[in-house]
């Protein structure tokens, strides 16, 4: 359902001339990335669930970590970009065509994917150094950066305080972007003498708030504010969470809240009927 949802989004945004915009650009950019995290991790747990047990090689066991780490990141820089686009369309209506260009989205979405693909093999080169000698079963139903550390022999206080110096920059930065960002948005929208025009205004945020506070709310509680050792159990249901139900969610968020992508489908609908 996560992989029809996501992929119908970027369906939808390529053959819909009337969506053709940069916020569904960034939307498009946003489901490939949730396609990501749903094809690396879910087909791996349900063998899991099925078999009650499974193997997986350190190669292969790093592989899903570097696949997790890049749209994690690429994400948490698209909602930042998609917060500046709100941004502009409402606070800089008059310069919006000239400031979000296509290719100044390109440009955008380059820099997203570049640096998710670039910070992800920094943690990834650092963990394919470490050595595993001792226990082999990851507490978890896929390989992430903490249960791999508590399974190796080497030293990890290095790789601990890289990973650390790298989280928080790159989760908080972009949501305090998007903090300001909204707030410059609100003001603006509250100076809207027009009942109509604010609500107007507050619909086309509505969508992209409730998908932030999804994301950042379970990425917080996972990686920046972890479980204890005892609520482990805690930190698996947040990860599921995490890695399939907000990829579920976040597609029918913007389609049941969005007029435009409603008109697309049934527009479609229509068509294939016809």
């Amino acid at each position: 359902m996560a992989l029809k949802a996501n992929a119908l989004v970027i369906l939808l945004v390529g053959v819909t001339k009337s969506l053709h915009s940069p916020m569904y650009f960034f939307l498009s950019q946003l489901s490939l990335s949730e396609i990501l995290f749903t094809s690396n991790i879910v087909p791996s747990m349900l063998w899991l669930i099925l078999k009650e047990r499974g193997k997986v090689s350190i190669a292969r066991c790093l592989s899903q970590f570097y696949l997790l780490g890049v749209p994690t990141i690429a994400q948490c820089l698209l909602l930042g970009a998609m917060s500046f686009d709100r941004y502009v369309a409402i606070c800089r209506p008059l310069h919006y065509a000239t400031i979000m260009t296509f290719t100044h989205q390109l440009q955008m979405v380059t820099f997203c994917w570049l640096f998710g693909f670039s910070l992800a093999l920094c943690v990834y080169i650092l963990l394919s150094k470490l050595t595993f000698c001792g226990p082999n079963t990851i507490n978890h139903f896929y390989c992430d950066v903490a249960p791999l550390l508590k399974l190796s022999c080497s030293s990890t206080s290095y790789i601990e305080l890289v990973t650390a110096v790298l989280t928080f920059p790159i989760l908080l930065s972009p949501f305090m972007f998007i903090i300001v960002t909204y707030i410059s948005i609100i003001r603006a929208i509250l100076k809207i003498s027009s009942s109509t025009g604010r609500h107007k205004a507050f619909s086309t945020c509505s969508s992209h708030l409730i998908i932030v506070c999804m994301y950042y709310g379970t990425l917080s509680s996972i990686y920046i504010f972890p479980p204890r050792e005892n609520s482990i159990n805690l930190n698996k249901g947040l990860s599921v969470l995490y890695t399939l139900v907000t990829p579920l969610l976040n597609p029918l968020i913007y389609s049941l809240r969005n007029q435009d992508i409603r008109g697309a489908i049934f527009k479609h609908i229509q068509y294939l009927r016809l």
